[in-house]
């Protein structure tokens, strides 16, 4: 790429993070129904509680501002695992604890143990300032 005159960084890392944003709230979205629809099928369907009283419950439970911290979440989540996987790939030739394949092996094991730290300190900050 760096042969060919192409920013090689906004070539590989841009889809990685417009995936990564479109991707993270949708599938919170897709998850979020799928949880719904699970607690009517437990609560109805297994414990005999009436379908109305659960749409009630949700309704007047789940808040709107619930359903957008969600996705704030989901954001700023993708945004924090795209960069961290794209920074430790772009640079895994660059490791010295290891190089060529093991190098690759050893920037993915590091980026999902990052990824999973960031993630829950993000969390918590998020948590504090959206309640």
């Amino acid at each position: 790429l760096d042969v060919m005159d192409i920013n090689s960084m906004g070539y590989l890392v841009s889809p990685r993070l417009a995936a990564a944003l479109i991707s993270f709230p949708l599938l919170t979205a897709i998850f979020d129904v799928i949880g719904i629809v699970g607690g009517y099928l437990t609560g109805v369907c297994m414990l005999g509680i009436n379908e109305g009283v659960y749409f009630y419950k949700i309704s007047h439970a789940v808040t709107m501002n619930d359903v957008s911290g969600g996705f704030i979440k989901a954001l700023v989540f993708g945004l924090l695992v795209a960069t961290v996987c794209c920074h430790q790939g772009y640079y895994a030739h660059l490791r010295r604890d290891s190089v060529g394949p093991e190098a690759v092996g050893n920037a993915t094991t590091s980026a999902v143990v990052i990824s999973c730290v960031l993630i829950l300190a993000a969390d918590y900050v998020l948590t504090s300032f959206l309640l």
